[in-house]
Formats: structure tokens, sequence, C-alpha cells
């Protein structure tokens, strides 16, 4: 009979299945952010190049 009672308390209880959505959610946000991340580097890698060459050209000139 305890046995039976100790299935259905732990067949009731749902924290694993919060704890899974939380780890779901949070991966989907890291990711959005790494893709982001490596959307963004190439092109402010190229604008910091433009402007540290017109900085050059202006202060040589």
């Amino acid at each position: 009979m305890k046995f039976f009672k100790l299935y259905k308390n732990y067949n009731e209880n749902e924290d694993g299945a919060v704890t899974v959505d939380w780890v779901v959610l949070t991966s989907a946000i890291v990711g959005l952010g790494v893709a982001v991340l490596a959307t963004v580097s190439n092109g402010t890698k190229t604008l910091g190049e433009t402007i540290s060459k017109d900085l050059a050209t202006r202060t040589a000139g």
C-alpha cells in the first residue's frame, strides 16, 4: 500500500517538468545571443577598421 502511495506522489510531482522547461528556455536565449553575436561581430570589426583608417588619415594630413 505504501508503495502505491509513493508512486502516486512521484507521478503527480511536476518539479522535473518545470526544470526541463526552464532549461529549454535558457538554452534558446543563449543560442539566440550567440547567433546575434556572430551576426554583429563582423560588421563591428569592419566599422572599427574603417573608423581607424579615417582617423589615421585625418591626423596624418
